[in-house]
């Protein structure tokens, strides 16, 4: 296997039987990125998505997402300053402040919904797509069409080759959508056991992974996931969450791994051939 941002390949099987390389385009933390998803699979056999489709806060423009779409931009300026600033607990007082007169859950629920709607609909056949810390899982079942595959705990064969697909993020004071226990998350590691490539929504908790340098500071990581890897040798790990990290990429022991990008940012898959 070779991984690249960008490349050509071929595609697997061709005309007369002769051999041909199988070409997976990757994407993480689409963040309402349509216009790009919508060519993401553009050359590809298969596209994977590893989570975190909804934008609700665009840290890069503030005037994007549902947050802003609700309250303007200049009370999102202010929630993003005391989130940077980790004053986390004045943050969520002031969000309590806005949301008071607004009835949450159906205001979050519809945008979210909008947002759904758009996105899978962009996605080619076949998908192969596990959830983000910011997703909504129980939504995607309504959106996710006969061509996308949705895996959370699970394996798959693609290619002729193992994947293994964990969603989710671990429980941060940001209190995201889907975060879940440590326990429960080493769980759903586990039940994916022995494959060729590990593909996640969080890194492995190793420091060049999980430090975001422009929010200047490190993101949750799986210990749980990092022995998994030290343990059963996948060729790949492949990971989104972190949008700057210290390192895209690194080994640990035998496996290559690979944070994927920021596709909200990038607009590019990363490329797995074989």
């Amino acid at each position: 296997m070779a991984g690249t941002q960008g490349g050509d390949a071929n595609g697997i099987g061709g005309p007369g039987g002769e051999a041909r390389k199988a070409r997976i385009h990757v994407v993480s933390d689409v963040h309402g990125n349509v216009r790009d998803l919508v060519r993401a699979g553009d050359g590809a056999d298969a596209l994977i998505c590893l989570g975190d489709l909804v934008l609700f806060i665009d840290y890069a423009d503030h005037s994007r997402g549902i947050f802003p779409d609700l309250f303007g931009t200049e009370n999102t300026d202010r929630i993003v300053e005391l989130r940077t600033a980790r004053h986390y607990e004045e943050a969520r007082a002031f969000g309590a402040r806005l949301w008071a007169g607004v009835d949450r859950g159906p205001a979050i629920e519809k945008a979210v919904r909008k947002q759904y709607a758009e996105l899978f609909s962009a996605f080619p056949t076949p998908t192969y797509a596990t959830y983000g810390n910011v997703d909504v899982p129980p939504l995607w079942s309504e959106y996710a069409g006969p061509g996308t595959t949705v895996l959370d705990g699970e394996r798959v064969e693609i290619g002729g080759r193992v994947f293994g697909f964990v969603g989710g993020g671990l429980r941060t004071p940001m209190r995201t959508p889907y975060e879940i226990s440590d326990e429960e998350y080493a769980a759903k590691i586990e039940a994916v056991g022995e494959v060729d490539v590990l593909c996640t929504h969080i890194p492995p908790e190793v420091p060049e992974l999980v430090y975001d340098t422009v929010a200047r500071r490190f993101e949750r990581g799986s210990r749980a996931l990092l022995d998994a890897i030290r343990r059963t040798r996948p060729r790949y790990s492949l990971f989104g969450h972190v949008h700057q990290p210290l390192a895209r990429r690194m080994r640990v022991g035998a496996t290559e791994c690979v944070n994927v990008g920021h596709f909200a940012g990038t607009g590019k898959p990363w490329v797995l051939e074989w």
